[in-house]
């Protein structure tokens, strides 16, 4: 028989086969080819696992991210280039990570190539996150800590977040952990001010489902990340400050704590977004916990 999109479970999708495949295909020629390969590699590899996991929650709870609107879910990854670039540009101040093998393409390469992969970044952290949602443990968290949002929080807030930031840009050898942090103190209470969609809005009642499922699915995603860039090249190298050791894979043990507060940047920036382009819309497309029903945008 078949399934509905609104169904509570779903059967397994075609698109998830097509994922699988293209994940299997090009981990291997990623890992195996000789030369240069990754520039060409990355997105479909990152594709594969976008799609992959989206059959995984489509199968869980009877939609998903890509079922829900399949317009939305192409437009996350227009989003996710120039959010991610964003975090490129900090970097040449802070230095932190740097390409090995960039010097193989022209400018005008460089940026098509480096924009289609880092166009993969949302719809991986925040289907990974919703894979993350959909398992009981985290639908039956009890709520916590109640964060007051009182007016001047945000205000504070957004003022915290400047002063991260000129701290990292002034002298980034100390403060190089602020990137990923003052970037959503900023965006936080803008999207608080312009009555877009928060993540202060869960935690002022005491839910932190929510943040709890997007450190989860960035943290997994960061595995896959530094796991697939190890034997990649063109591939990313990391120069930390103070904590370059323990490395799992390219990056230093303490490296993956940044994931958590970057996950709620990438919320921040796609909420951002979203409301500027369509305000006043109800911001429901990204759906974290077991329990939500299907929305489509």
């Amino acid at each position: 028989m078949k399934r509905s999109f609104t169904s509570r479970t779903g059967g397994w999708p075609a698109y998830g086969s097509f994922g699988l495949g293209l994940v299997i295909i090009f981990w291997i020629l990623n890992w195996s080819l000789p030369g240069i390969r990754t520039h060409w590699g990355f997105f479909p590899l990152w594709l594969g696992y976008c799609l992959t996991v989206d059959a995984l929650v489509f199968v869980r709870k009877g939609h998903s991210l890509l079922t829900r609107g399949p317009e939305a879910y192409v437009a996350l990854f227009f989003i996710s280039a120039p959010a991610w670039w964003l975090f490129e540009v900090i970097n040449w101040r802070m230095q932190n990570w740097f390409y090995i093998g960039e010097e193989h393409f022209s400018d005008l390469e460089y940026f098509f190539l480096s924009s289609l992969s880092f166009s993969t970044v949302m719809p991986a952290v925040f289907g990974t996150a919703e894979l993350v949602g959909t398992f009981k443990w985290i639908g039956k968290m009890k709520y916590g800590f109640k964060l007051p949002v009182n007016p001047p929080a945000p205000a504070i807030l957004f003022a915290a977040g400047w002063i991260m930031l000129a701290l990292m840009l002034v002298w980034p050898l100390y403060f190089f952990p602020f990137v990923w942090m003052s970037v959503y103190c900023i965006l936080e209470p803008t999207n608080v001010w312009l009555g877009n969609r928060s993540l202060l809005q869960d935690v002022a009642g005491g839910d932190w489902r929510p943040v709890i499922a997007l450190w989860s699915g960035c943290l997994i995603c960061g595995f896959f990340w530094e796991m697939w860039n190890y034997y990649s090249y063109p591939k990313w190298i990391y120069r930390v400050p103070f904590v370059d050791f323990l490395h799992v894979f390219e990056m230093p043990l303490p490296g993956y704590l940044g994931y958590m507060p970057f996950s709620m940047e990438l919320f921040a920036l796609y909420h951002l977004v979203t409301g500027l382009l369509k305000p006043g819309q109800e911001q429901n497309y990204l759906q974290f916990l077991p329990d939500e029903k299907n929305s489509g945008s």
